[in-house]
C-alpha cells in the first residue's frame, strides 16, 4: 500500500523527476531518441479504483483528479449498463459532459473462445447491446477480451473463432458510430503473436487492440517485438501500476515514447486492482498516479 504522506506529496509538489522513474538507457532503439511531446491523455478504468463509487463520487473524484475521460467497466456501482432506460441514457451523458468527463468507453467481460457455440452467441449480442449504449453515451468504443484458449481445439481455430466473432462485433459497432477495443488479455491469447494472428482474420476497420502493459509484451527488456507486431492496431491504451514501477518491470517510459512517436491522441487509462471505499484515498491515490504518468510523459524535447 502506498503512504498516505507520499500520496500528499504528489499532490502538492507536481510532476516527479522522470531520472528517478526510469533511465534513460532503457530506450535504446536510435529511431526513438527524437520524441514529440505526447499528445495522448490520462483516463481511468473503473475497474477496480472506481469500483464502489457511485456516479457522482466517481465524476468528482476524476474531475478533481484532472482526470480527463473514463471507461466505465460493467457490473461496477456507477451503474452505466445495458439495462439503463433511454432516459436514464441521457442523464449519465449530461452529467458526465457537466462534470468535464469524456465518456471513453464501456469495459464488458464478452469473449469469444467457447468451444460451446451458443455461449460465443451470446457474448456477441451482449457486446452489440454495449455498442448501443455506446452510442446513446457519445462513447468512442466497447472493450471486449479474449480469456484463454481451450485445449478442446486446435489453437489456430480458436484464434480464427475470436477474429471472426469480433469481426461481427464490428461491422455492428460501425454501423453505430462505435469501434471494438480487443483487450490484449487472458493466458495464451495474450501473447503479441497469438493476438496478431486474431487480427489476420478481423479485418474490420471499426476493430482495434486495447493494449493492456502484460509482462508478455515484454522481451529482453523491450516491448520492441510486441509492439511492432500490434502497435498499428491500438485503440485504446490500459497502464497498471505505474506508480510502483521503481522495480522495473515494465518498460513504461518505452511505451509512452513509442505511443507518442505514433501519434497515439487517444488515452491511457488507468487499471490496476486497488479499490479505494474511502473516496478521499482514491482521489489522492489518484493524484499520485498522475504525477508519475506526468513524469514519464514524453515532453518533446528528447
Amino acid at each position: 500500500m502506498i503512504p498516505r504522506r507520499n500520496f500528499l506529496a504528489a499532490a502538492s509538489l507536481g510532476p516527479l523527476p522522470q531520472s528517478a522513474l526510469w533511465p534513460a538507457s532503457v530506450v535504446t532503439n536510435d529511431s526513438l531518441v527524437k520524441t514529440p511531446k505526447a499528445r495522448f491523455r490520462l483516463g481511468l478504468v473503473t475497474y477496480n479504483v472506481g469500483a464502489l463509487w457511485d456516479l457522482k463520487t466517481l465524476l468528482t473524484v476524476c474531475n478533481q483528479a484532472g482526470i480527463g475521460g473514463v471507461e466505465f467497466r460493467t457490473t461496477h456501482k456507477h451503474g452505466v449498463e445495458p439495462s439503463l432506460s433511454k432516459v436514464d441514457r441521457l442523464e449519465v451523458k449530461k452529467r458526465c459532459s457537466d462534470a468535464g468527463i469524456e465518456i471513453w468507453g464501456l469495459g464488458t467481460t464478452s469473449e469469444f473462445q467457447s468451444v460451446a457455440t451458443r455461449i460465443v452467441r451470446s457474448h456477441i449480442e451482449t457486446t452489440k447491446r454495449f455498442v448501443e449504449l455506446a452510442a446513446d453515451l457519445g462513447a468512442k468504443g466497447v472493450k471486449v477480451r479474449p480469456n484463454g484458449i481451450p485445449k478442446e481445439k486446435p489453437v489456430s481455430e480458436t484464434l480464427k473463432q475470436i477474429g471472426v466473432s469480433m469481426a461481427e462485433c464490428g461491422e455492428f459497432a460501425a454501423k453505430h458510430g462505435v469501434e471494438i477495443w480487443c483487450e490484449v488479455h487472458g493466458l495464451g491469447t495474450q501473447e503479441p503473436a497469438n493476438m496478431a494472428e486474431i487480427f489476420n482474420h478481423c479485418p474490420t476497420p471499426s476493430v482495434g487492440i486495447c493494449w493492456n502493459s502484460n509482462p508478455t509484451d515484454v522481451n529482453n527488456g523491450s516491448i520492441s517485438k510486441a509492439y511492432d507486431l500490434l502497435g498499428k492496431h491500438i485503440k485504446s491504451c490500459h497502464i497498471n501500476n505505474l506508480y510502483n514501477n521503481f522495480d522495473r518491470t515494465y518498460p513504461y517510459k518505452e511505451l509512452f515514447i513509442r505511443l507518442a512517436m505514433s501519434n497515439y491522441d487517444r488515452y491511457t487509462l488507468i487499471e490496476v486492482g486497488k479499490t479505494f471505499p474511502d473516496p478521499t484515498l482514491g482521489l489522492e491515490f489518484l493524484r499520485y498516479y498522475k504525477a508519475v504518468w506526468t513524469s514519464l510523459c514524453p515532453q518533446g524535447d528528447n
